[in-house]
């Protein structure tokens, strides 16, 4: 790996030595170099430009009046570890500089040295800050990379998901997680949290739809002991719980109306109020997950308007699995590969072409069940279409069986369109938008067929 030198600015060296002929013709040969030199004549002076100036590079002598090289070096490693010290001794004690390295210093020079030799040292030092500023990156990267491991999609829509997540994360915004029941909201909550700042921090989970209302607000902001009948200790709520890392509230549109307020406080002032105590600072990221349809909540009033926007910073809408069919294939090997316990299950063709055409109302939980569920019960056996779930065999027959069943002597295709818009219209208690979602066919397509065929609600 090739590492650029810095800008000449940046490549600041600080030379340490007592011995005034040598520290200028050492001083001159770097600056001809392109290095930025600072110059001290003892080791008081040069700890003192070393705390204001910081070079990366310092070079000093071990044999000085007063404060020794060796003090010098144990001084600024102790300040700034990562500098690199270049230790200066004389050709007969070179003894010294390797108890110096031991010390760490990076390397020495023996006097008489020629500029040749200093300068690639130098360099080769500069070399090695590049190389361990360029780890440090790699591993801030590495460390700050999301991680879609657990999360399986293909799909145009699972990518777009997948790219929102990545700018996401590293950001302090909140987020609102939208999406059916089983579609991995709290998987795509981690995901965000691992990605950022606060990834060593706690990730802690609520569900505020599991917890009885009267119990909800204690869980969330904490309580003091004798707050209430039953309090015999003080107890941390999930926000202190949380402070400096991350609070998943899922399941946010079922928070009970009376508590909407003072969520919608803590998260303005970042201060909680525990039950019978005193107000305290909180640090946390919020991500708030729901399957609710917030839009007719806040219409009829069951969701705070100034709360809805507070949380919904950054959407994201989870699409659910009947809408990504074409990832259905991969998270059932996916599973497999899970539950199978290092023997590999295979599956036919067939049993997948089922399963995707399956509505998997419960959707990815649904279907990691499924898979679990086959792999146990069939001991490692290769799974066919005899070893799916009931429902889902059933599903499979009647999409093979014929829609309409025509007469020998035949039938008017006129009344067999006329018949279907009635149907159609009849199962959605002559709502048009939804008879036209039934008939995958926009409204004003509908519209005109029932003028055609003089079809009016009765």
């Amino acid at each position: 790996m090739s590492v650029d030198k810095p800008a000449t600015r940046s490549r600041k060296v600080l030379l340490i030595d007592d011995d005034a002929s040598l520290r200028r013709v050492t001083e001159y040969s770097l600056q001809s170099a392109g290095f930025h030199v600072l110059s001290a004549v003892d080791g008081k002076e040069g700890l003192a430009s070393f705390m204001t100036e910081f070079p990366q590079v310092v070079i000093t002598d071990i044999q000085m009046p007063g404060m020794s090289g060796y003090e010098v070096l144990q001084q600024i490693k102790a300040e700034r570890p990562e500098t690199v010290v270049i230790v200066i001794t004389a050709f007969s004690s070179v003894e010294k500089a390797v108890e110096a390295m031991k010390q760490g210093a990076y390397d020495y020079l023996a006097k008489p040295f020629s500029r040749d030799e200093l300068v690639l040292m130098v360099d080769k030092a500069f070399n090695l800050l590049g190389l361990q500023e360029e780890n440090r990156r790699l591993r801030d990267e590495l460390e700050h990379q999301v991680d879609f491991d657990h999360m399986v999609g293909i799909s145009d829509v699972m990518q777009d998901v997948f790219d929102v997540v990545r700018r996401v994360a590293p950001t302090e915004a909140s987020v609102l997680i939208t999406g059916e029941s089983g579609t991995g909201k709290e998987l795509i909550a981690r995901a965000i949290h691992q990605g950022g700042s606060r990834s060593k921090e706690p990730f802690i989970a609520i569900n505020c739809a599991a917890i009885p209302a009267n119990l909800l607000e204690s869980e969330l902001f904490g309580h003091m002991r004798g707050a209430f009948t039953g309090a015999v200790r003080d107890r941390a709520g999930k926000f202190e719980q949380a402070d400096g890392g991350t609070l998943f509230l899922d399941e946010v549109g079922e928070m009970p109306l009376e508590l909407q307020p003072k969520l919608l406080r803590v998260l303005q002032e970042m201060e909680v109020e525990p039950l019978g105590g005193k107000p305290r600072s909180v640090n946390v990221r919020i991500i708030a997950a729901t399957n609710q349809d917030v839009e007719s909540a806040l219409e009829e009033g069951r969701f705070r308007e100034d709360l809805y926007y507070r949380l919904n910073v950054i959407p994201i809408e989870l699409p659910a699995l009947r809408k990504r069919v074409e990832d259905i294939p991969l998270l059932v090997r996916h599973f497999l590969e899970r539950y199978s316990a290092g023997n590999p299950v295979d599956i036919s063709e067939t049993a997948l072409e089922s399963m995707a055409t399956y509505s998997w109302p419960g959707n990815v939980r649904e279907l990691q069940n499924a898979v679990e569920r086959m792999v146990i019960l069939n001991h490692g056996e290769s799974l066919g279409q005899h070893h799916l779930p009931e429902k889902l065999r059933s599903t499979a027959s009647s999409s093979k069986k014929t829609i309409v069943n025509l007469p020998p002597e035949g039938y008017p295709l006129e009344a067999i369109e006329k018949e279907v818009v009635v149907q159609s219209l009849e199962r959605n208690d002559w709502n048009q938008t939804r008879a036209a979602a039934f008939l995958q066919v926009p409204r004003h397509t509908l519209i005109y067929r029932m003028e055609k065929y003089d079809i009016r609600k009765p």
